[in-house]
């Protein structure tokens, strides 16, 4: 009698696509060009400011980010009285304040606000400041509208924390470099990265916030400045985009 065939473990994905060795370099040289000298991690004094903060941040400039964020906490020194005011209300504030997506947006908030106030003693995320790194991502992940970028956002930006999320502009430069395959998503990517990078905040952040900028100022979705690029002579994409 054969025996039934045992399931096969999916491979880890560094395993599925090995990091190149040049990938420190690429990595040295993008810290070089674009955060020299970073900041000393911080932990945020209360990080569902942050996590509203990143909510309003999707699809929206940093300029709109910042003044939603502060007409937010004009309109509601508490978050209890967004949660009193309703989504209706952070709408309204949302909309005054400029930007897209305000009634999305507010939905988030209130539904996140109305979370936190059934299943913890307060409006805080306090306490994600002592949890270790898998509790705190399984607790942000476990609120409406938070899906694992916005929780990275969270644990780099807010709790100093090794995570490494994965924007738009941080998806192309993966793909052009042939970091990753051209088919795997952004969620894929950002797994793929927490695999192959040190499990050190300072290098995640760095890398992070380098290669935004160079995807800003240098490898652009359109007319990328190849010419210009510190690591074009490691991207297999310059000889076809830099021409």
């Amino acid at each position: 009698m054969t025996a039934p065939p045992v399931p096969s473990k999916k491979l880890p994905l560094s395993r599925q696509q090995p990091p190149p060795e040049h990938l420190p370099e690429i990595a040295r040289r993008l810290a070089e060009e674009y955060l020299p000298d970073p900041p000393q991690p911080r932990r945020a004094p209360e990080p569902l400011d942050g996590l509203i903060q990143t909510i309003l941040s999707q699809q929206n400039t940093a300029p709109i980010t910042r003044r939603q964020f502060q007409g937010l906490k004009t309109a509601y020194p508490r978050w209890e009285g967004a949660l009193a005011d309703g989504p209706d209300g952070i709408e309204a504030v949302l909309k005054a304040a400029g930007g897209g997506l305000s009634r999305i947006k507010a939905s988030y908030i209130y539904s996140l606000l109305a979370e936190l106030d059934e299943t913890r003693p307060s409006l805080s995320l306090r306490e994600t400041r002592d949890l270790d790194d898998r509790t705190a991502r399984e607790l942000l992940e476990s609120l409406p509208g938070v899906g694992m970028k916005t929780a990275s956002c969270v644990l780099l930006f807010d709790l100093a924390r090794p995570a490494m999320p994965v924007d738009t502009h941080i998806h192309r430069i993966a793909r052009r470099l042939e970091l990753v395959p051209e088919a795997w998503n952004a969620v894929k990517v950002e797994r793929w990265f927490d695999e192959v990078l040190p499990r050190d905040w300072a290098a995640r952040y760095t890398f992070h916030v380098a290669s935004i900028r160079h995807g800003r100022q240098t490898c652009r979705a359109r007319n990328p400045a190849c010419g210009a690029c510190v690591v074009r002579d490691l991207c297999p994409s310059a000889a076809i985009l830099g021409r």
